[in-house]
């Protein structure tokens, strides 16, 4: 049934809004009168656009913030860079705790928002817009989680500007939306969950860190060095006819000089298996309809982040689908991100999306250990190789026992495989502390809403 919602047009021109979406009854409310609020413009210091220009990922120039790189209330470090003068980085140079908000997206995901924290030798690209509170009315860990809960989400959708698959909230919008002016003490309760979730973060990091840095000079790649051949030998290897034959393949993708190399180099500097021999069974999904009525958990490619499921939605399985339960693999083998896989860590049981490989290990390799070498550029580079087809690629189960899976001694794989599942327990219990952010401030946002 339609929802309709009834307004007075003295409402409409004081929003100059006339269109059905920002009446949607979804986003209309009405403050309290006994709470203090404010459009966020009033609020701020500073409300500034980042920069337009080209980016690159050779390392040139200045780390550049773009829309995909915010998260959960966080900026992430940024993986392009702009080669832009030493002035202009400076005069838009990030300073801690300013907030990040993505003006430009589709419509699921603008307004994602992102508070700054150690990333102060970055820049910031357009389609993103710098917010700078005034820290004596509003901090900036508040105003972050506030655009980040389902109220501050539901007020940046509703001044969204719609057109064909994007979306647009620009800066005057933003300083349009209100902001209930919650007393310092809520605040800072607040700040406190989200710095210590933040410390969290950079710890989880941190311990992953030391686990890939532990395997790579086990190994010796942190001496081993890879150069890509430039010109005219860029585009051969030198293979033999039995090469082709064992792999079953002639393409160049295969053989390409990266995929050979790293394979070279495996087997005669380290002792190797083939991932084959490390399962003790493999499953390949099921694509399921997703249904809140439904009754187990259900993921897919998009619910894997950090290596992790850390999402599931529901589903009513068909009789004989596969599951995957905790310490199982799932390793995405259809589509654009083929090789990402994620360790099942928060969930006993669940199914998973027919373009996913669950990975069941036997006794002989630690579930954490196989996720860093899998994730590891030494298994990205195996997995690109194999993969078949040319507009939707595909990695074939049986390829993916070829993989080789570089062995350690048990002691030095039980170090590794502790950091890993370290680095994953911190960052769910950052998560939980943002969870308890969030939800402490959507509690003070019902208490100063009329029902």
């Amino acid at each position: 049934m339609a929802a309709i919602n009834h307004v007075m047009l003295s409402d409409a021109v004081a929003n100059n809004r006339f269109s059905a979406e920002f009446f949607d009854p979804q986003y209309v409310y009405k403050p309290k009168n006994s709470f203090l609020w404010a459009p966020i413009g009033r609020v701020l210091k500073k409300c500034e656009y980042g920069i337009s220009i080209s980016m690159n990922t050779k390392g040139t120039g200045f780390p550049i913030f773009r829309m995909n790189e915010l998260n959960n209330c966080f900026a992430l470090r940024p993986e392009k860079f702009a080669e832009i003068s030493q002035q202009r980085f400076e005069q838009y140079r990030l300073k801690e705790n300013d907030v990040l908000f993505n003006r430009t997206n589709s419509f699921e995901y603008v307004g994602r928002t992102g508070l700054v924290k150690d990333q102060t030798d970055c820049t910031f690209a357009s389609y993103l817009i710098r917010l700078v509170p005034d820290n004596s009315v509003v901090l900036p860990e508040y105003l972050a989680v506030y655009l980040n809960t389902k109220f501050g989400i539901g007020q940046i959708k509703r001044r969204a500007m719609r057109s064909i698959n994007q979306a647009n909230v620009s800066g005057s919008e933003v300083k349009k939306i209100l902001i209930p002016l919650f007393d310092t003490a809520a605040q800072e309760n607040i700040a406190e969950l989200v710095n210590a979730a933040y410390r969290l973060s950079k710890e989880s990091e941190v311990a992953y860190t030391q686990a890939q840095h532990l395997l790579e000079s086990e190994l010796g790649l942190d001496k081993l060095r890879f150069d890509k051949s430039t010109g005219y030998m860029a585009r051969f290897s030198v293979v033999g006819l039995t090469d082709n034959f064992e792999a079953g393949r002639i393409d160049a993708q295969c053989f390409s000089p990266e995929a050979v190399y790293y394979e070279d180099w495996l087997l005669k500097h380290a002792t190797c298996d083939r991932l084959s021999t490390l399962l003790a069974s493999t499953a390949k999904g099921r694509q399921q309809a997703e249904a809140e009525t439904g009754i187990i958990n259900y993921c897919s490619i998009k619910h894997i982040s950090d290596r992790e499921i850390v999402s599931a939605s529901k589903t009513t399985p068909s009789l004989g689908t596969p599951n995957a339960i905790k310490g199982d693999l799932l390793l995405a083998i259809t589509g654009a991100t083929i090789g990402k896989v994620g360790i099942v860590n928060r969930y006993e049981n669940l199914t998973f999306s027919g373009d996913m490989l669950r990975l069941r290990v036997n006794n002989e390799i630690s579930p954490h250990y196989l996720l860093l070498a899998l994730d590891h550029r030494l298994g990205q580079v195996q997995f690109n190789r194999w993969i078949t087809g040319s507009t939707n690629g595909h990695l074939a189960p049986r390829d993916v026992g070829r993989i080789l899976v570089p062995r350690l001694t048990a002691a030095v794989e039980q170090q590794i495989s502790t950091l890993v599942a370290e680095s994953l327990k911190k960052r769910q219990e950052s998560e939980q502390l943002l969870a308890q952010a969030k939800s402490r401030v959507e509690q003070l946002i019902e208490e100063a809403v009329q029902s």
